[in-house]
């Protein structure tokens, strides 16, 4: 590396060269909005941005991507890296995959993978995952049986080599999915974001005149492991343990989580949880080590931009065979069905040492509609919409309302969803009552009331929780409200793919958020103040 005035000021110089970087990413970011194919990207920001050193190491990220993708996405270039090797990779090279164990745990979410040359050197790499609109098999739902009916799966190949786009995958995966154009458009538009990155560093580079950036990334990791291992030391050591059922199917499930703290690490071990399932709530463990990282780092250093640094302190396991360690070919499509449940459990563990810093449960999973039909024109189409739960109330706050935790996903417009999908939207509101009492109130679930506009039957295919068991409160705090489906006025089995006829209304309540502390505490105040804007009736007991 060659020094510059700049660089002489350590610190200073990172910070700069860091924020750089985080702009090149957020631009990416920027560019697959732009130029998507389907709303998931544009709307609904279902997909994430991540740059690494050399080694496959998260270096930086995309403002407001998501924790899953974030956390699994290193682990995607580290396995590109072993798979094809670094000595065979070339400028310009793109590879893909959507294989579960290696990418972000379902076969939906299709990931790039780009290395980054300067002056011939491979000095990193551009990766990014995004949900793609359809990717064959069944439509997704929890009822597959395995791997194999979920669609098609991409192991780890290029996409283009030699500046050349390989056409036999394209047509391959063309003629695999309902939604040809939209699904190899959105790819390509991860590729215009991993290929802009791949440019920006180079230009980077060149301006600092720095042939690499190792040492930058070497320095940023040791300050975020010391700033991790400092916040875990403030932590009395122990081991804190957390159960939690869940709705299952046709019995409850119940979770285990056993949070070990010692010599400035935390080690988050999941035995005693379910055995992996044969259908599909499977959650890989590249997917809850995500979910584990991103909790941990909410309540110890929420501030900080992720790195590897951060993580390199914590440790997640699972028996291998269970439900969030499962083996292939294991049906995983509906992954978020169990790994939004992961940190709610870490939540739970640690309240008693972080009283002040835990959320009761949130109304999630995040509710999932996939919709699929017949068009005018004879040809098929497939959507996705999302719909969201309250969130937990905290020790500061009541939770948030309809909004989506721990995944950040936005639910596509009304508007959008009207203009694009033969779906008529009669209401959406807040849900009264379904926040759970306590010092601090959980947020509210919503009802989302849509008539099939069609002139045929349109395929639904949902991934619902939290209909059996309630959100539940922290600290003292009470359970949300359950959340209820209906298709003409009645409660049908959301596990199960349903057919919507031309006029048949559709009625989803999300759950509702748990709330914290004991409700008796509550000021008469906000009561009023809830009262008034409809949050709960005179029937909600507080006493």
């Amino acid at each position: 590396m060659k020094n510059t005035p700049l660089l002489n000021s350590g610190p200073v110089f990172l910070q700069i060269f860091w924020s750089r970087v985080q702009a090149i990413a957020n631009e990416a970011a920027q560019l697959i909005i732009r130029t998507s194919f389907s709303t998931l990207s544009s709307e609904a920001n279902d997909f994430a941005v991540v740059i690494t050193d050399s080694n496959g190491h998260a270096f930086a990220e995309n403002n407001g991507s998501l924790p899953s993708f974030i956390g699994t996405l290193p682990n995607t270039v580290k396995a590109t890296i072993n798979t094809i090797g670094k000595d065979k990779m070339a400028k310009g090279d793109i590879f893909i995959t959507n294989n579960p164990w290696i990418g972000t745990g379902h076969l939906n979410d299709v990931c790039l993978v780009a290395p980054i040359f300067h002056q011939e050197t491979l000095v990193g790499f551009a990766a990014t995952a995004g949900h793609v609109p359809d990717i064959g098999g069944k439509i997704r739902s929890v009822d597959a049986r395995e791997l194999f009916e979920e669609g098609l799966h991409i192991p780890i190949m290029p996409l283009i080599k030699n500046g050349n786009q390989d056409a036999t995958l394209i047509q391959l995966i063309r003629s695999n999915v309902r939604t040809p154009d939209q699904t190899v458009g959105d790819i390509f538009c991860h590729v215009g974001a991993v290929e802009l990155i791949a440019r920006r560093m180079e230009g980077l580079l060149t301006e600092y005149k720095l042939n690499t950036f190792s040492e930058l990334a070497d320095g940023l990791f040791e300050r975020s492991d010391l700033a991790m291992r400092k916040a875990i030391q403030s932590l009395p050591d122990g081991t804190y343990s957390y159960s939690m059922e869940t709705d299952g199917f046709q019995d409850r499930l119940l979770f285990h989580v056993k949070v070990e703290i010692k010599d400035s690490t935390i080690t988050c071990d999941f035995s005693g949880s379910p055995p992996q399932q044969n259908s599909a709530i499977n959650c890989v463990l590249s997917y809850t080590n995500a979910m584990v990282i991103y909790t941990i780092k909410c309540l110890l250093l929420p501030n900080l931009p992720n790195n590897y640094g951060l993580f390199k302190a914590i440790t997640t396991t699972a028996p291998e065979g269970s439900l969030l360690n499962p083996k292939s070919p294991a049906p995983v499509g509906g992954r978020s069905c169990t790994g939004h449940y992961v940190p709610c459990l870490v939540f739970g563990a640690l309240a008693p040492i972080l009283t002040e810093k835990v959320m009761a449960a949130s109304g999630s999973p995040v509710w999932i509609s996939n919709l699929s039909g017949i068009k005018e024109d004879g040809k098929p189409f497939s959507s996705v919409l999302f719909f969201n739960g309250g969130l937990g109330a905290s020790a500061l706050k009541d939770g948030s309302s309809a909004m989506s935790w721990p995944s950040n996903i936005s639910p596509t417009p009304i508007e959008v969803a009207e203009r694009d999908f033969p779906l008529f939207f009669k209401r959406k509101y807040l849900v009264c009552d379904s926040g759970g009492p306590g010092l601090y109130r959980g947020g509210l679930g919503e009802e989302i009331c849509f008539i099939n506009m069609h002139t045929s039957p349109l395929s639904v295919a949902l991934l619902t929780e939290r209909l059996k068991v309630a959100a539940p409160g922290i600290v003292g705090g009470e359970s949300g409200k359950l959340g209820q489906v209906l298709i003409n006025g009645k409660a049908v089995d959301s596990r199960k793919p349903q057919i919507l006829q031309p006029g048949d209304e559709v009625v989803l309540r999300t759950p509702g958020g748990g709330g914290y502390g004991d409700k008796k505490q509550r000021p008469q105040t906000q009561i009023n103040f809830d009262l008034q804007h409809g949050y709960i009736s005179e029937s909600m007991d507080y006493e």
